[in-house]
């Protein structure tokens, strides 16, 4: 592995950053990050920012050239959210692009991705993921959602929850079970289910930033045509492991913790009392020696994906790092600058318009989301050192 950029990668780095130069207003955009909500002028602006990304192909980066792809390689890929991230740019990640289209494309029928590729193509469709219930979030397999095969259609019933943007997608891609007899992971069937379909019921979870990124969404006797299933029935499992097999270095959540972090440094240093205080510039330099470590984790995850290696535990390495470093982030940002680091953004006397505090309310959800710590450091015992399992 390098540490430095190849020069192809060090020159798409130099074009992404004249882009968001001129396309994104960088201090906003970081705040926006920290609240996990949009006003309705910032969603219109994302809307707007996807096309400008789509049109110059950096929308589908990485989907292959034959779907109207860029093909571009993991490292690039890995570049490209580094650089998205760190300046909190909108539509970096799209869970059309990333989860729903590499499944079309692997396992969809020709007529499945000509009817919903192009639109993701172009940035014109918005996606959900329901796949995780109150019973099964990090075993997955255990979900109870059920779809019963009726002449042409199937019907559903059942929960999902802690879906991100359900109250505004307009397709979701979805994990039913279809044989409750079978083992857990052999009776799961992927669907593709459009979100105005009667019978859904979405109901917005309120966090304690008093944001709603997360829904929760209820099926009675919902109504799927076989047309939307992907795949063959009963194999929706290995279906969905192309879903969770995208770029997994967790570059995204490394910078976010790098641009809170160097926000921080710079109130430190033009804050007297603070920057006098040897304490809090050790604590900062801590945070920062993690940021370099957990970045070259991220990009060992891209360089074995792009030598065609599986990153197994490599990834949960990754994750684990990036996610309680945004957690220690957190901490860190409150001890430093002390009481008035909890006073909420609207706040004058808030430090850093509020986002320490919005960051510190945030971060100990980023453990959760996408595989607990536990769940991955189970994962990193197992496969990485060989320990028993318990």
């Amino acid at each position: 592995m390098f540490f430095h950029d190849a020069p192809e990668h060090a020159a798409f780095r130099a074009e992404l950053r004249e882009f968001l130069d001129r396309e994104v207003p960088a201090e906003d955009w970081d705040m926006r990050n920290d609240r996990e909500a949009m006003t309705p002028e910032e969603a219109a602006f994302t809307q707007q920012f996807r096309k400008k990304l789509a049109e110059k192909g950096w929308l589908t980066l990485g989907w292959p050239k034959e779907f109207g792809g860029a093909g571009a390689s993991y490292m690039t890929q890995t570049v490209y959210m580094e650089e998205m991230s760190s300046r909190g740019a909108p539509g970096a990640y799209d869970q059309g692009v990333w989860l729903a289209g590499p499944a079309l494309m692997m396992h969809g029928t020709e007529e499945q991705q000509d009817r919903w590729l192009p639109k993701m193509r172009v940035g014109e469709s918005r996606w959900c993921q329901l796949f995780s219930e109150p019973g099964a979030g990090s075993d997955l397999a255990a979900l109870q959602t059920r779809a019963v095969r009726d002449g042409d259609e199937y019907i559903l019933n059942g929960q999902k929850i802690w879906t991100s943007g359900a109250d505004h997608a307009e397709w979701g891609i979805l994990l039913a079970r279809t044989d409750p007899e079978a083992p857990k992971h052999r009776g799961i069937t992927y669907f593709i289910v459009d979100m105005r379909t009667p019978g859904i019921t979405i109901r917005p979870l309120v966090n304690v930033m008093g944001s709603a990124h997360f829904s929760e969404v209820f099926f009675d006797d919902v109504r799927i045509p076989v047309d939307c299933r992907i795949g063959e029935e009963n194999r929706g499992w290995y279906i969905a492991t192309t879903t969770l097999d995208q770029e997994r270095s967790s570059i995204n959540r490394i910078v976010m913790s790098r641009s809170m972090l160097y926000s921080l440094i710079d109130y430190v240093r033009d804050t007297g009392h603070l920057r006098d205080r040897a304490e809090i510039r050790h604590e900062l330099a801590a945070r920062a020696i993690d940021f370099e470590i957990g970045r070259w984790l991220c990009y060992r995850v891209a360089e074995m994906q792009s030598q065609g290696k599986v990153p197994n535990y490599e990834a949960s390495i990754s994750k684990v790092f990036g996610t309680e470093l945004q957690r220690q982030m957190g901490i860190t940002g409150v001890r430093v600058v002390g009481m008035s680091g909890q006073l909420e953004p609207p706040s004058k006397y808030a430090p850093l318009r509020g986002r320490l505090e919005r960051w510190a309310l945030a971060a100990p959800s980023y453990t959760v989301a996408g595989g607990t710590s536990e769940v991955n450091r189970n994962i990193i015992a197992t496969r990485g050192l060989g320990l028993p399992r318990a």
